[in-house]
Order: structure tokens, then C-alpha cells, then sequence
């Protein structure tokens, strides 16, 4: 099943000059080692416990070894076939009455993953500002993503995706090791893309075990 965005979805997000010029759905993007770069190794390699908060230890212990720009990109297409399982009947499906539903699982996904693009660029380019945390249950409830098709949903995720490969091609080995504070503890660029891709292994994981 491919996911398309609707013109009244293309209108709502202000895409409408933009549609022709986006990937098509499902598109894998151009192999990262392929994309013209700064020189980088640090990627290939996961970070060190001292650069993230102990918190996200768990997501990055889910991330393979290799290029993580790779591996986000290849991940994101299992992610993509899980959703098309649901179909649009079961994307308010919760497993249980207190958890999220799969359309807020999508948004939560989407959103994180926008927060810790910011915060590894405002990290890698050198400010030292200490960056506040969030908190997910108050961006959850207040993206309405009930009131959403879960195919624009889907379809907002993969463009995001497609933006935090992007964002990581730009960053030397120099950029990725620059240290930063975000909610109270340090991070690091190279960390903030393992916790995007681990967080997204976890909530796939569920999505696998606890909603089909």
C-alpha cells in the first residue's frame, strides 16, 4: 500500500507548491555513503554512554551496528510496511483504553524525531545554549492526530525522515562530536541520530506486539 498526500492534506500542511518536488511515497532515498558530504566517521560508529542521558541507554542498545544514516534510512521502510497494515479502520486502535493510539504512536514518532534534528543542529553548529526538554504526553495530546487520516500521518513521518538524513549528511566528524546540553544533560549530534533510530525500533517493536 502506498501512502499519498491528498490535496485537502496538501493544503492544510501549505505543501501545495511543493508536492511535485517531494520524493515519491515510499522512496528510498540516494545510499548515504553516495550522498556528496563532509568528511565523517563518527556515524559508522555508536556513541559513547557519556554523550546522552542514561534515559535514551535502552534505544540506542537496539541500534545495529553500521553507517546509522543507512540504517535510518533502511528502517523507516520497515516502519512504512507495519502502518500499511493497519489501513485507515484501525489507526485510532489502542491496545488498551490509557495507551496511544497508532495514529498518535505516528505523531509522537514525527515529532521526537523533529526535536532531536533541532537539537543536534543547534548542538553541531556550535550553541551552547542549554535546550529545555518536553514532555510527550502534552505535544501528544495536543497534535489531535485522532482528527488526521493515518496515512498523511504516515506520509508526514517519512518526509521527516527524509529531512533528518539530510541534516546529518551536512555534519563533519567535527560537527558530530560537539557536546551540547538538552533537558539537564549533555548530547552529542552523533547520539541524538542513534536515539532517533533506536526510539523508533522500540515503538515498532510495540506496534508489532502489541496492536496487530
Amino acid at each position: 500500500m502506498q501512502w499519498l498526500l491528498s490535496a485537502s492534506v496538501s493544503r492544510v500542511l501549505g505543501l501545495d507548491p511543493l508536492v511535485s518536488r517531494l520524493p515519491a511515497p515510499g522512496a528510498r532515498l540516494t545510499p548515504p555513503t553516495t550522498f556528496p558530504s563532509m568528511p565523517r566517521t563518527l556515524l559508522t560508529l555508536p556513541p559513547d554512554a557519556g554523550e546522552y542521558a542514561p534515559f535514551y541507554a535502552g534505544y540506542v542498545a537496539r541500534v545495529p551496528a553500521g553507517d546509522i544514516l543507512t540504517i535510518l534510512d533502511a528502517q523507516l521502510g520497515d516502519t512504512l510496511a507495519v502502518l500499511a497494515g493497519f489501513g485507515e479502520a484501525r489507526g485510532d486502535h489502542r491496545y488498551e483504553p490509557d495507551k496511544w493510539s497508532v495514529k498518535e504512536i505516528v505523531g509522537h514518532l514525527a515529532d521526537t524525531e523533529r526535536i532531536f534534528n533541532y537539537r543536534a543542529l543547534r548542538i553541531a553548529r556550535g550553541d551552547t545554549t542549554p535546550l529545555s526538554g518536553f514532555d510527550q504526553d502534552v505535544f501528544v495530546a495536543a497534535g489531535r492526530f485522532g482528527a488526521r487520516t493515518l496515512e498523511s500521518l504516515t506520509r508526514e513521518l517519512e518526509l521527516v525522515r527524509h529531512s533528518t538524513v539530510a541534516l546529518f549528511t551536512g555534519f563533519d566528524d567535527t560537527a558530530l562530536a560537539r557536546r551540547g546540553t538538552a533537558n539537564n544533560v549533555e548530547l552529542t549530534p552523533r547520539a541524538a541520530a542513534h536515539i532517533i533510530a533506536g526510539h523508533e525500533r522500540h515503538h515498532l517493536a510495540v506496534l508489532r506486539e502489541r496492536y496487530l
